[in-house]
């Protein structure tokens, strides 16, 4: 699916306000944030700029979908941005992954105790950013409001990390615990997306709200979207690609659902294989078998579909314009690999 035009119409002015919150400093730390925010390379030369932005596209749409002026909210979305990639800092560095976007993770090249500053840093400058509210005319009270919304989905956020964790160590996950998970890790950072706009837009309560359950509802989906991709190639047919999500025994959703699908053959299997210190090759192929056979691919696309349909629901009651409300129908739909 093409990129929507809201991507682009966005992007050069909230790369500014990214590139203005991080700052031009010439220190090695804010050397790892650009790097990783993928600016630069490991030399520190300068590269073409990437990565999709969905994030903070999301937050600003929802700004001139209201009706508000959307510059103004450039300083939220550039914090939401940055928050994420916090997140995705210490996530490399807790799962080991040795790579992001084809090269090197901070941890790889600086090493894990660096990475963690790099992490912490990225972090503090998300909320400087949201300071920078302040010079778009947002009041002080607002502005109090907004800060707390984000650092309740920093909070959420953490513990979504903690449970997914935590449950690779567990073999009896069940879906519920998975949609509370998800809810927090992913979910919401959507929602606060969705939120921090339509406020800043001064959208009325109703259409906050809405938008809000639009953004919850569409994150929920965009995991189980990820899930998918983790265990299955798409542009391959039906063919199964053992990923690392298998090999770092996640409990995406999938997974849980063969375990309770699975017979007692091969549910044994998963449980061997997901007991083991390590998950060979040949060990995660297995695993993908037992997926097959249970139905779990199509199920989570099923749920996947069902989550989406959900949000669009919610978009429908935001009442706000036709256009506004295609175009974030389409972001919803580019997401989600055209589902």
């Amino acid at each position: 699916m093409p990129v929507p035009d809201c991507v682009n119409r966005y992007r050069r002015d909230l790369e500014t306000e990214l590139r203005a919150a991080v700052g031009d400093q010439p220190s090695p730390l804010h050397h790892m944030m650009r790097y990783h925010l993928g600016w630069v390379d490991d030399t520190g030369q300068d590269l073409p700029s990437s990565g999709k932005l969905s994030r903070p596209t999301l937050c600003l749409l929802a700004c001139e979908a209201v009706g508000g002026h959307w510059p103004s909210a450039l300083p939220a979305a550039a914090a939401i941005e940055l928050l994420h990639n916090f997140s995705l800092i210490h996530d490399d560095i807790q799962d080991g992954s040795p790579e992001r976007r084809d090269r090197p993770t901070v941890w790889k090249l600086w090493g894990e105790a660096q990475a963690i500053n790099a992490g912490d840093a990225m972090y503090a400058t998300a909320q400087l950013a949201m300071l920078r509210l302040c010079h778009e005319g947002v009041s002080a009270t607002a502005a109090i409001e907004l800060c707390r919304r984000l650092n309740q989905a920093s909070l959420e956020l953490c513990q979504g990390q903690y449970l997914d964790l935590e449950y690779e160590r567990r073999i009896d996950v069940d879906v519920q615990e998975y949609l509370q998970m998800i809810g927090k890790k992913t979910a919401c950072l959507f929602d606060t997306a969705f939120s921090l706009g339509a406020m800043l837009g001064n959208g009325s309560d109703s259409q906050v709200a809405s938008l809000t359950s639009f953004g919850r509802s569409l994150g929920m989906a965009f995991q189980m979207h990820n899930d998918l991709l983790g265990i299955w190639t798409e542009g391959k047919g039906d063919k199964a690609v053992p990923s690392t999500d298998i090999a770092k025994k996640k409990k995406t959703l999938p997974v849980i659902y063969a375990l309770q699908q699975a017979d007692t053959t091969r549910r044994e299997t998963m449980t061997r294989i997901y007991s083991s210190p390590s998950v060979s090759p040949e060990a995660a192929r297995q695993v993908v078998n037992v997926l097959d056979s249970a139905g779990a691919r199509r199920y989570t696309e099923d749920m996947r579909s069902r989550f989406h349909k959900e949000s669009l629901g919610h978009l429908a009651e935001a009442g706000i314009p036709a256009p506004f409300e295609r175009e974030l129908g389409d972001m919803a739909a580019y997401l989600l690999g055209g589902d």
